[in-house]
C-alpha cells in the first residue's frame, strides 16, 4: 500500500477529540450524607481512577477518524490482480464486427471509447494511438486491431509494442485528399545574372516543374508566399526582403551576399566540401551557396540529383502518413506497461458511511437514553 498525500494523517490528530468528550461527559455520583453514618469515622477517600463510560461507542468514533484520515491521504493497494479481457478495437469509419461476451470494444481515437458510442469523426493518429493503447491497457491482455487498407495516420515509424497484435485489415479507399504541393517557381532579384548563373538558375526551375524561368522582380517588390526567391546582390538582404523572409519566406544567396548569423551546412559535394549553409531569420530561411552558381566551382551543380537534394531543402519531404496495411503491423519488444495500482477510495467512504451510521444508532439507542 502506498499514499498519495501522507500528509493526510496529521488527521488523527483530532482522535483526542471523543476521547475528550467521553472524559468530560462521565458520570458524576452526588455523595448523600446518612445520618446512622456521620459519627463513623472518616476514612480517606480512594484515589479515583480515569474510567470511560460507553467504551464501545468510543472505539466507534475513534475507527471512523481513523478512516476519514486514511481516506484523506488517497491510499494505494498495489499488486493486486487486474482484468485481462481482451480487446478489440476498431478504427473510426469501419464497420464495427460483433465483440464477443467479456470483451473489450473499443474505438481507436482519443480516449478509446465504447463501440456503443457514436462513430469519432476526424483524421486519427493511428500509429500514436496504437502505442498509447498498449500502455493503458492492462499487462497480459489481448489485443485485435482492425484498421483499413491503406493504413493513415502514420508518423513515419513503425509502432512497437509490448504484446503481439491480431492484426486484421478490412480493404477500405481512403477519402480524396489535397493534391500534393507543387515544387515552387523562383523569382530572381538584384543585380543582372550573368550567362552563366542564368543557366543554372533556368536549369533548377525545369527540373521542378518544367517551366521556364519567371521574369526578374524590379524595384523593392518580394516573391509571393509559396514561391522562393534569389538575390544576386553583393550585398545583404534588402528590408522589405528580410521582412518576407521572417514571415516564412525561403530565399537562396549566392557567396557574394551576406546572409544573417551563422549557418549549417545542408549539403555537401563528394569531396565533403560544404556547397550549401542555412541561415534561420524569423520564421523562414536564407539558402547561402558557398561558391559562384557555375559548374567549375561548384562540380556538384553536374550530378542529377542535385535539384531534388535542393528541393528537399527548400520545402522538406514530409513522413510518410499512408502505408499498406500489410506492412505496418506493430513490432513488439517495447517495455511492458506498469501495472495500475487499486484505488481504495470507493472502499474507503462505504467504511466512512457505514461507521457513521453504526456511531449514530449507538449514540441514540434507547439504552444511551434511559435513564443511569
Amino acid at each position: 500500500m502506498s499514499l498519495l498525500f501522507p500528509l493526510g494523517l496529521l488527521a488523527l490528530a483530532a482522535l483526542v477529540v471523543p476521547v475528550l468528550i467521553h472524559l468530560a461527559r462521565r458520570h458524576h455520583y452526588a455523595p448523600l450524607d446518612f445520618a446512622a453514618l456521620r459519627w463513623l469515622r472518616a476514612k480517606a477517600q480512594p484515589r479515583q481512577r480515569i474510567r470511560f463510560d460507553e467504551w464501545p461507542l468510543l472505539l466507534v468514533r475513534l475507527l471512523l477518524l481513523t478512516v476519514l484520515a486514511l481516506l484523506l491521504a488517497q491510499p494505494l493497494l498495489h499488486g493486486t490482480a487486474t482484468p485481462t479481457a481482451p480487446w478489440v478495437v476498431v478504427t473510426p469509419g469501419l464497420t464495427p464486427p460483433s465483440v464477443d461476451d467479456g470483451s473489450e470494444g473499443r474505438w481507436l481515437a482519443p480516449g478509446f471509447p465504447s463501440l456503443e458510442q457514436p462513430t469519432p469523426t476526424g483524421p486519427q493518429p493511428l500509429a500514436s494511438l496504437l502505442r498509447e493503447l498498449d500502455q493503458a491497457m492492462p499487462a497480459g491482455a489481448a489485443l485485435t486491431v482492425y484498421v483499413p487498407d491503406p493504413v493513415p495516420g502514420l508518423d513515419g515509424e513503425r509502432a512497437r509494442l509490448s504484446r503481439p497484435v491480431d492484426w486484421r485489415s478490412v480493404r477500405h479507399p481512403l477519402p480524396t485528399t489535397a493534391a500534393a504541393a507543387v515544387a515552387p517557381q523562383l523569382r530572381v532579384a538584384g543585380t543582372a545574372a550573368d550567362a552563366q548563373t542564368q543557366r543554372v538558375l533556368e536549369a533548377l526551375q525545369r527540373a521542378w516543374n518544367g517551366q521556364s524561368l519567371p521574369a526578374v522582380l524590379s524595384g523593392d517588390e518580394v516573391p509571393a508566399m509559396g514561391q522562393v526567391g534569389v538575390w544576386l546582390g553583393g550585398t545583404a538582404l534588402p528590408a522589405t526582403w528580410q521582412t518576407w523572409v521572417q514571415n516564412g519566406g525561403s530565399v537562396l544567396v549566392t557567396a557574394a551576399a551576406a546572409a544573417p548569423g551563422a549557418g549549417a551546412p545542408v549539403l555537401r559535394d563528394a569531396s565533403g566540401t560544404v556547397v550549401v549553409t542555412r541561415h534561420a531569420l524569423g520564421r523562414g530561411q536564407v539558402l547561402r551557396f558557398g561558391q559562384g552558381l557555375s559548374p567549375v566551382t561548384m562540380p556538384i551543380l553536374r550530378e542529377a540529383d542535385f535539384p531534388r537534394r535542393l528541393l528537399d531543402q527548400l520545402q522538406p519531404t514530409p513522413a510518410p502518413q499512408v502505408a499498406l496495411a500489410a506492412t505496418q503491423q506493430p513490432l513488439t519488444g517495447a517495455a511492458a506497461p506498469a501495472a495500475q495500482p487499486q484505488d481504495l477510495s470507493i472502499w474507503l467512504i462505504a467504511l466512512v458511511v457505514l461507521l457513521f451510521a453504526l456511531e449514530r444508532w449507538m449514540a441514540t439507542s434507547a439504552r444511551r437514553r434511559s435513564p443511569a
